[in-house]
């Protein structure tokens, strides 16, 4: 199926969207016709090959630096596209972190950051968009196929906070479902980024299609669920691991 222009005249935001599955998602939808807003949380080179690539093919994308963990700088972002571009129409947060450790080794500090980006930046984003939204507005959100099965050890927090954000969603689908927003969550598995790089070989084993994701097939669902035929699909969360988690 042929998406390109399904997005035209809409304006997305990209919470995480400079890198690996978060760039695949800002260029997807501005190649799909989507007006484009995506941060970056450090490094601003990677944000700026981005947005110079997606403005020479001809999109509009804009790249903020923003911390996914402080509400204050989720809100300016999507105060930003509304400035810039009058609208919001798609919400996709994908910024996330992991911290690496068993359970009883998990420094305070550690947790609350973690939890700071991966679910209390997921509901402040969600809280400040959903008033800005027009009719017919779609949000999803970034999780892991990790809330299906753990798998592998010293990820105990950080599946925590994945399922966190999956009970969020569809928490929030039932209060956004009568503004004809949806709501959704899609959760890839390992998948091909600077992330795994070096352990091909301890994760191919699990996946039965025998190789990692591609980060244009995650943003492929996400184009997907952001467009008009996927209207009757909210609270859902959507696994794409190539059956890592079967």
């Amino acid at each position: 199926m042929d998406f390109e222009g399904v997005h035209d005249g809409k304006v997305a935001v990209v919470l995480g969207g400079s890198r690996g599955i978060g760039a695949a998602i800002a260029e997807r939808l501005a190649m799909d016709g989507a007006k484009v807003i995506f941060t970056y949380a450090a490094s601003p080179e990677p944000a700026q090959i981005l947005q110079a690539r997606l403005k020479g093919a001809g999109c509009e994308a804009v790249a903020l630096r923003a911390d996914s963990g402080d509400a204050n700088q989720v809100a300016a972002t999507i105060e930003a596209a509304l400035d810039l571009f009058g609208q919001l129409d798609i919400l996709v947060v994908n910024a996330g972190i992991l911290r690496n450790a068993p359970i009883d080794q998990v420094s305070l500090e550690d947790f609350d950051r973690v939890l700071a980006v991966n679910v209390r930046g997921v509901f402040a984003a969600l809280r400040h968009a959903a008033p800005r939204m027009r009719r017919g507005g779609r949000i999803i959100t970034i999780g892991s196929n990790i809330t299906m099965r753990v798998g592998f050890p010293q990820a105990s927090v950080y599946a925590m906070t994945k399922a966190a954000v999956a009970a969020l969603v569809r928490g929030a689908a039932i209060d956004l479902g009568p503004r004809g927003v949806t709501v959704n969550n899609v959760q890839p598995g390992p998948t091909a980024t600077d992330l795994t790089e070096g352990s091909h070989e301890m994760i191919l084993p699990l996946i039965p299609l025998g190789r990692l994701g591609r980060p244009g097939e995650i943003a492929g669902l996400v184009s997907y669920l952001a467009g008009e035929e996927a209207g009757f699909i909210t609270g859902a969360s959507l696994t794409i691991d190539g059956g890592a988690s079967a």
